[in-house]
């Protein structure tokens, strides 16, 4: 290809220089910005990696204390041969403690006792004839469903009247 030989007015070619100018530094602005988005990107994952490592943190160090309260009251019972209801005694201390620590953290049952079939909150595993009570009647609770504040995160297994 053959060099051509532009003439340009000596404005229209400061414009031009400038312009280059601006062009080269908005360039390299580009690059440092993308450098900076790419590291703030790779510390973000980071940080959301060690998050979800550590997010249950809190709650097992609570369960930690609880299971050590049943490994001291299945202790005292083996050593001291203490009567079985002080022993259920305990056991029902530390299964309210653990109602407690859950309740704090948003977990409640779902209600099942005298309430009617909703599948959004409960599985029937069984029905019963049952001519006493209106039809789909839970009629017994045969695992404790748990909503984690709003959201169920374990159904209701339940008895289910029928007519």
């Amino acid at each position: 290809m053959e060099e051509k030989t532009v003439i340009l007015k000596e404005a229209e070619y400061l414009k031009l220089k400038e312009e280059a100018g601006q062009a080269k530094e908005y360039w390299d602005k580009l690059l440092r910005l993308h450098a900076d988005f790419e590291n703030t990107r790779k510390r973000l994952d980071r940080e959301k990696q060690d998050f979800i490592k550590f997010a249950n943190e809190g709650i097992i160090l609570e369960l930690l204390n609880i299971l050590d309260d049943l490994e001291r009251t299945l202790t005292l019972e083996h050593a001291q041969h203490q009567d079985l209801a002080a022993f259920l005694k305990g056991v029902e201390m530390i299964l309210s403690h653990l109602y407690e620590m859950l309740k704090e953290y948003g977990v409640r049952p779902i209600e099942t006792e005298g309430k009617l079939f909703d599948p959004h909150f409960h599985e029937a595993l069984m029905q019963v004839e049952n001519k006493d009570l209106p039809e789909h009647s839970i009629v017994e609770e045969l695992q404790k469903g748990y909503m984690l504040n709003d959201r169920v995160i374990r159904i209701a297994k339940v008895k289910v009247s029928k007519r």
